[in-house]
């Protein structure tokens, strides 16, 4: 299924208990991993928890972090080229915090061969990376989720502000 035209209605649902399985979102009781929210890009649909209108604000990162998958797959290479480029430079540094869960589990089962060859793993963690990223940025403040370094954060904030192709997205 092609994607639809930037600038298409996203729509957003709201659904009870949330899980992931073998690629798949469900709702409801049963096996799985809880998770908050999921993104269909193709669809441009995102299903969100029903338990996170209880907490605007975790409800707000969230969604955040979401839409940002929009914006990760109009970038186009060379922009997230130069974003990885940054997390590998973190990954040789040794740091090991992230912004959120989503980036966190992954980076973590990271090997050395992943970011050498811009495998699929790797591209995964980059994308989620980046979405949490402008989620903490957005969201500010404090979250046990966000574990990275002072430093990196930095960098990380001078990248969003300094990447110019992030101004022109049409969502």
């Amino acid at each position: 299924m092609p994607l639809k035209p930037a600038g298409s209605a996203i729509r957003i649902e709201f659904r009870p208990c949330l899980r992931a399985s073998r690629g798949k979102l469900r709702s409801g009781d049963g096996g799985g991993i809880e998770v908050h929210a999921g993104t269909f890009l193709r669809e441009r649909r995102v299903v969100l928890d029903s338990e996170l209108t209880e907490r605007p604000i975790e409800l707000a990162r969230i969604l955040i972090h979401e839409l940002y998958h929009f914006v990760w797959i109009r970038l186009g290479n060379r922009v997230r080229r130069s974003y990885e480029e940054l997390l590998a430079g973190e990954i040789r540094q040794g740091e090991r915090g992230e912004l959120g869960w989503s980036a966190e589990h992954r980076k973590n089962s990271l090997r050395e061969r992943d970011w050498n060859g811009r495998t699929r793993r790797w591209r995964e963690y980059a994308c989620e990376s980046f979405c949490d990223t402008a989620a903490w940025l957005a969201a500010g403040g404090r979250h046990p989720e966000f574990t990275l370094g002072r430093e990196c954060k930095a960098k990380r904030r001078a990248w969003f502000r300094h990447s110019e192709a992030l101004c022109r997205i049409q969502l």
